[in-house]
């Protein structure tokens, strides 16, 4: 698909992976709907992009919110034919711990935000794609879904997180495979240590060892590489199905 003149979502889009994406659509000439629940940084994200770029409260759970977003996408010049899915939260915690067995309500709450609410978005973004007049290539949209390195390489304590993660690595290929008549690619990136603000926060001496972890480049990836990836996959119609790890030949060790 062309990003010029066309409409894409993006959750979580209001900072870290999502930020970077909005960043992008917009150079590339399209519109961004920054679809987040910090209201604060969407709306200075979105006024910072200018008039292609609009904030929306999105929460990935709810899906009468989540078509409200969607009215508002196709409610833009152009066509609303792509959604970068970045939306997701992370918890922590041995199956067994200090405090007794793995809270089950934190557990649910990740899954059901990492997976569900990715399933949810996806589900209603893809029922108005199959609606769109087909491109040359014969295309109505594209999905973008993000999994983690953690999906395959999970830690100690990431339980929760990689089961949501690799649940979502997991549906792509059938996705692609239930949408593939209806002109819809389906593709997801897992990436790996990636600078993000959750990076911001740690001391130097624990980001140089986060880095060295990496085999090249040894170091943290940087989010515009991800959105950059994202871009291609958008403009690359024979991707679909697939997920790609984006994190430099890491593989995580067991903590």
């Amino acid at each position: 698909m062309k990003l010029k003149n066309n409409t894409v979502v993006v959750t979580g889009g209001a900072s870290g992976l999502g930020a970077a994406v909005s960043r992008k659509i917009i150079e590339k000439g399209g519109s961004v709907i920054i679809a987040d629940l910090n209201a604060e940084s969407g709306n200075n994200l979105a006024n910072e992009l200018g008039p292609k770029a609009i904030f929306a409260l999105t929460d990935v759970t709810d899906s009468d919110n989540i078509n409200d977003t969607l009215d508002l996408a196709q409610a833009q010049p152009g066509t609303f034919r792509a959604v970068v899915n970045c939306a997701g939260i992370l918890a922590a915690g041995k199956v067994v711990g200090k405090n007794g067995p793995h809270c089950l309500d934190t557990y649910a709450k990740v899954i059901n935000v990492n997976l569900v609410g990715t399933f949810n978005v996806i589900r209603l973004s893809a029922a108005r794609f199959i609606t769109n007049e087909p491109d040359d290539e014969n295309e109505r949209g594209v999905v973008i879904n993000t999994a983690s390195v953690a999906a395959f390489d999970g830690q100690m304590g990431q339980a929760a997180y990689s089961a949501s993660k690799a649940g979502v690595a997991g549906m792509t290929l059938p996705l692609a495979r239930d949408l593939a008549r209806e002109g819809v690619r389906v593709m997801t990136i897992a990436p790996g240590i990636f600078d993000t603000a959750m990076m911001a926060g740690m001391t130097e001496e624990v980001r140089a060892g986060l880095s060295a972890t990496v085999p090249f480049p040894p170091r943290l990836g940087r989010p515009d590489e991800f959105a950059h990836l994202a871009a291609h996959i958008l403009e690359n119609t024979m991707l679909n199905g697939e997920v790609i790890r984006l994190d430099g030949a890491l593989r995580m060790s067991a903590r």
